[in-house]
């Protein structure tokens, strides 16, 4: 489902754009697609590795990975870590502090820093 909504916004912003897989727009695309990817490989080794205090090395990672892609990587970073965390403070009922940790580790990983600053002692280096 969430993934499906970022392919109508995607659509929608590009409407206009050179959408051939090597023009401006359809780089975007390509480069969101694979942000996304991006993110839930990181959600899936986080899910696999269940280690303590792990959260928001994972956070950060999925970020920077998808962020070097390009803008349209770092777009789809924003759009997800956003919506999962708005989803995450309005069920699970996670306190403020917590969420604006984990907003921190997203943008220090989207903006390029080392999500090694978030890794905890011990995660196995598969990670």
């Amino acid at each position: 489902m969430r993934l499906c909504v970022c392919l109508v916004l995607l659509s929608i912003l590009c409407a206009g754009a050179d959408m051939s897989p090597l023009g401006g727009g359809g780089k975007f695309v390509l480069d969101a697609l694979g942000g996304a990817r991006d993110m839930f490989r990181a959600y899936q080794d986080m899910r696999e590795a269940n280690y303590k205090d792990a959260d928001k090395y994972f956070h950060a990672r999925g970020n920077y990975d998808a962020a070097q892609r390009g803008p349209g990587g770092a777009w789809a970073a924003k759009v997800i870590s956003d919506a999962r965390e708005k989803w995450q403070s309005d069920v699970s009922g996670r306190g403020a502090e917590d969420t604006r940790a984990d907003q921190e580790a997203n943008e220090w990983g989207r903006n390029g820093g080392d999500p090694n600053r978030y890794r905890p002692a011990g995660l196995p280096s598969k990670y």
